[in-house]
């Protein structure tokens, strides 16, 4: 038999704070990935400073660099929705976006220094989780 939901595989409720934990991981093992795609770049490149003026070590820095724009502020925003109580469905809606969308931004940048699908949603996405974390702070630190 399946767990209510809203509840973990011990049966223990997942409150808010374990909803912004759950993103937060995700999202830290997401720029762990982006990480080791800069340090892969490098090795190949052999660039260990900079950019060298490569394409592909610079587009891997920007990968990396996009992602560390946004990321962390949005992830504290998360937590502090978490921790003045916001509703579940809102906390696991603001990270699932943000998380696919930073993935679709990265995969698409890595492709194409040019526009992509994926750049392109991925930063839409992306703008959309800042503006409803954003909102979503505001509107419940009122509540």
């Amino acid at each position: 038999m399946l767990p209510p939901i809203g509840t973990l595989d011990k049966g223990i409720k997942m409150t808010e704070l374990h909803a912004a934990t759950l993103w937060v991981g995700l999202h830290v093992l997401f720029m762990g990935y982006l990480k080791a795609r800069v340090g892969a770049t490098r090795s190949s490149t052999k660039i260990n400073f900079g950019d060298g003026d490569n394409e592909k070590m610079q587009r891997a820095l920007r990968v990396q660099g996009n992602a560390v724009e946004d990321v962390p502020t949005i992830l504290i925003g998360i937590v502090m929705l978490a921790l003045v109580s916001a509703p579940l469905w809102f906390i696991h809606s603001c990270g699932g976006v943000l998380l696919v969308s930073r993935m679709l931004h990265a995969f698409g940048l890595a492709k194409s220094s040019g526009l992509t699908f994926g750049r392109l949603v991925g930063t839409i996405g992306s703008m959309l989780a800042l503006i409803a974390v954003a909102g979503g702070c505001i509107y419940f630190a009122f509540q």
